[in-house]
């Protein structure tokens, strides 16, 4: 099988087949010693170490039994699985457009309770009006070459980020300050987008915090991500989101997310720096 076009779909496999090798070499067997214990022939064993052929779930359980090495499975399963869930991202991405992206996420939407998002380059998707997402869907669809479907794209953001309104459901912000001025529309449509921040920060089941320019930083400002509940998380990459399901990294994600909220202004601090950032349009 040749590499994956996608660069991120490519590398993912690749530190999967790495993580077996490594365990193989950790149990101190041969490839061949490994076929004979997992019942297949050897060709199959290199071709998974080598990234040429994804493993099935099966395979993984059958390759740590083999290894002694069973304590790892769950790890490596979510790592395979996240791999083809970004597979399939990348292929619905060059083929349909934006909006069908934008619906896939409608049940994971529907299912979480607690979203926390962290940005560093965006206003997030579910705080944006439909001129702020109207700018940057459009943006979007030009660089990366997809069909311009960019009106029914932000039409099923607006219908997706409905959850918002369920008060059941929590939604904590950590924004970089720098989200506030960057110019990816009209300085009108800026405005609105900042007004609609203000107006979204007095919901109830809503936290929004900003991180100054100004302060002592503990961690540096990182890609933008969504952890969803304690189960997944959501980081971009310039090809796709990249789908994170192993234990160890929805955990990194989630310390990472309390270190960036540690050092956000809220309240009236975060109210004064949106209307910096307003004054500075005039």
């Amino acid at each position: 099988m040749p590499p994956h076009p996608s660069s991120s779909v490519q590398k993912a496999r690749e530190h999967l087949a790495g993580r077996l090798r490594e365990i193989r070499k950790d149990a101190g067997i041969s490839g061949r010693e490994l076929a004979v214990r997992c019942g297949w022939s050897e060709s199959k064993s290199s071709r998974i170490e080598n990234a040429r052929t994804p493993p099935a779930d099966s395979d993984i359980k059958a390759w740590c039994r083999a290894c002694s090495a069973e304590d790892q499975v769950p790890d490596l399963i979510a790592a395979n699985r996240q791999s083809a869930d970004a597979h399939v991202q990348w292929k619905r991405l060059q083929r349909s457009g934006l909006r069908r992206l934008q619906e896939s996420t409608g049940d994971l939407y529907e299912q979480t309770k607690m979203f926390r998002v962290y940005v560093s380059d965006v206003i997030p998707g579910f705080l944006q009006t439909p001129g702020y997402a109207t700018a940057l869907l459009s943006s979007i669809a030009d660089f990366r070459g997809t069909p311009d479907d960019v009106s029914d794209a932000v039409a099923a953001r607006m219908r997706r980020n409905q959850v918002m309104s369920n008060g059941a459901r929590r939604f904590s912000f950590v924004l970089e300050e720098a989200v506030l001025r960057y110019r990816l529309c009209s300085a009108e449509t800026m405005a609105a987008q900042l007004g609609h921040l203000l107006e979204v920060m007095d919901l109830q089941n809503v936290a929004v915090g900003i991180v100054p320019f100004s302060e002592q930083r503990t961690v540096w400002p990182m890609a933008t991500f969504t952890i969803f509940d304690d189960t997944r998380v959501h980081a971009d990459t310039l090809d796709a989101a990249s789908t994170l399901t192993q234990p160890s990294q929805v955990e990194l994600y989630a310390r990472a997310f309390e270190r960036l909220a540690q050092g956000a202004a809220r309240g009236a601090a975060a109210r004064s720096l949106i209307a910096g950032a307003l004054a500075s349009l005039d």
